[in-house]
Formats: C-alpha cells, structure tokens, sequence
C-alpha cells in the first residue's frame, strides 16, 4: 500500500489533533515527519509515529503546555523541553539559534527533557532557509559500545551539517554508528535481517538479526574514528546541556516505559557575519563544482534530493506490519484510514 505526500501530511494532522495536540505544534510535528519520509528515513517518519502514540499513552509524551527557556544570553539558551514532541521543541530551538545568529553570528541552543525528533538534518534544514548554517547533534539511548567493548554505552548520536549555496543542496546527516537504531526496529517490525557488520550480540559477535542486535549492540562507524565523534557528542549533548549520558540515556528507543533523559544541540552560524553572504554561497558553488568535476559520485544531499523527487512522485510505502498498527490506532480515533491509501 502507499500513501501519497499530501495525504500523509494530513493523516498525520488528524491524528495529532485528535489526541490533542496544539494546532501550530501540530503543523511542525507533521512537516518534520514528512521530511523524514521524503529523504527516505523512513524508520524516523510515519513508521515511527506509532511508538509516539504508544509513548502519549504510556504518559512520557505530554500534549499539553509549552517548553521554557531555563537560561539565557544574547547568544546562548538552555530549554526543557517539559516532555513535549520532540518534533516541535527541536523546531523552536533552532529557530531561536537562528534569532540569536541574526544579532551575534553564532548562537548554540541546547534542550533537555525532550522527546525523539526525527531526522537531524530537518533542523540544519532549517538554518539553510535562512542563508545559515546549522549543526545539530543529539545522544540517544545506549546501543554502541565502545571500540574494543561488548556493552553498549554510547548512543547512534547522530549530527547534522547544512550549508547554504546558491541552488545545490548540500548537507549530511548521519549516525555516529554504522547505522541508526530505528533502522534495526524497522527491520524487526517487518521481519528483516539487517546488513552484515551493522551489529554484534551482546558475547561481542556478528549478527544479523534485528532481536538479537537489540540485546548488543551497533558497530561504530570508521573504526576509532566514528567511536571518538560518538564519545565527544555524548558529551556536548548530555552534561554540557543539562541532560543524561552514557547509560543514563533513556527514552529514545520506542518502547517508552521511562521519560526520555537525552539531550541536544542546535547551533547557527552567519555567513554574513564573516564574509559577504552572496560571496560565500558563490564560492561554495564552485567548489561543488570543483568536487564534481573531480568525479565525485555525490555531493552530501545529492541522495536526499533525488529520493525527495522520486518519493513526491510514487507515494511512500506503508508496509503491513505498519497498516496494521495503524489501522488500530485510527479505529480508536475514529479516522477511516483506508481512506487515505492506494494499493
């Protein structure tokens, strides 16, 4: 079955209004799902939203209030995010990066108490509208372990770079692993076996299967490399903002039997600030153009582009395991489902 971009984006507002999201948190949250479907994350889209009514239910995700500014400087702010969408809180903070940018050319947010938000690079997304750029980093629940370790303490943490340009899209967003977590729930959601030397068990050997890496963990990504970015960014989004790290993480995983205890960092830097703004996005065009010319396959957003193009197109796929969750969760809203799909 698929769903076309139109209709998810209004099933998705449905069911956010009908549990009583607030409309304007309600728009964010949808737009961000949609992004995360539309670059092909979709283990962080619409297959995600049922772990977010399960953890509404479970009373981990409120629906109600604001989040609050705890500390604030011309170029600093500190928010918890009081349990809310994780969607909306993150949305706010880069926003407000951006506000602060604008006045001292670079500016870092961090929020605690939160909740799962999706893709990373929808919010570098979000500074790259505003001829920025934007990093974002986050820690999640354990599934890594250390380089040489069989316990997972590390999160996927991921980061997310966006740089404004004159027409190309360029920006990464990536997990510190060799793949993010919600691909493994996916894989187990459709019975799948994952890639080879994605995962270990938890004796510290291979495997395939999406259970058994549960009980593991994930591999890092690039040997020592892809381990010591993880190490840093635990760090620079668990003590520097006020929120847990390492084993303490909790929350992020889907099952949402505990508040999420993770953390984040939104930061926006203005070109403007350094050089002429058109100068700049000039110039990165011609070293994208440079890196082309060179032979490369791919410029970082090259993929997320065509994906974008090719998903606007065929509709996104909703698998049966997903329908089937989802059909429960629309009869006890009262949504007709079936209305919004096509075989």
């Amino acid at each position: 079955m698929n769903i076309s971009v139109e209709n998810e984006k209004k099933l998705v507002k449905e069911i956010l209004l009908k549990i009583g999201v607030a409309e304007n948190q309600a728009e964010i949250i949808t737009e961000a799902t949609l992004d995360s479907d539309l670059k092909g994350f979709t283990s962080h889209g619409l297959g995600r939203f049922p772990q977010y009514i399960r953890g509404i239910n479970n009373g981990f995700i409120e629906t109600d209030g604001d989040f609050e500014i705890v500390k604030e400087t011309e170029s600093i702010a500190l928010i918890d995010g009081h349990s809310l969408f994780g969607q909306y809180v993150a949305h706010q903070s880069m926003m407000l990066a951006i506000e602060k940018a604008k006045n001292t050319g670079i500016a870092a947010v961090g929020t605690f108490n939160s909740n799962h938000f999706g893709v990373t690079g929808y919010y570098s997304d979000l500074a790259i509208k505003n001829d920025m750029v934007g990093i974002v980093l986050c820690n999640t629940e354990p599934g890594v372990a250390p380089l040489g370790g069989h316990t997972a303490i590390l999160g996927t943490n991921p980061v997310a770079i966006g740089i404004p340009a004159n027409g190309t899209y360029i920006t990464v967003d990536m997990a510190t692993s060799v793949g993010a977590r919600g691909k493994i729930l996916e894989c187990q959601r459709k019975g799948e076996e994952l890639p080879p030397n994605f995962a270990i068990d938890k004796e510290g050997n291979p495997t395939t299967d999406p259970t058994t890496a549960l009980e593991g963990s994930i591999l890092p990504f690039g040997g020592f490399k892809g381990y010591a970015l993880s190490f840093m960014i635990e760090i620079l989004t668990g003590p520097l903002v006020n929120a847990a790290f390492g084993a303490a993480v909790k929350g992020t995983a889907g099952d949402y039997k505990e508040d999420c205890t993770k953390g984040d960092l939104f930061v926006a830097i203005d070109p403007s600030k350094f050089v002429d703004i058109d100068t700049f996005k000039k110039e990165v065009e011609e070293f994208v153009q440079e890196i082309r010319d060179g032979g490369a396959m791919a410029i970082p957003g090259d993929l997320e582009v065509s994906r974008i193009k090719e998903n606007e197109v065929k509709g996104l796929e909703v698998d049966e395991k997903l329908y089937e969750t989802l059909t429960k969760i629309c009869t006890d809203l009262d949504i007709d489902l079936d209305s919004y799909l096509t075989e």
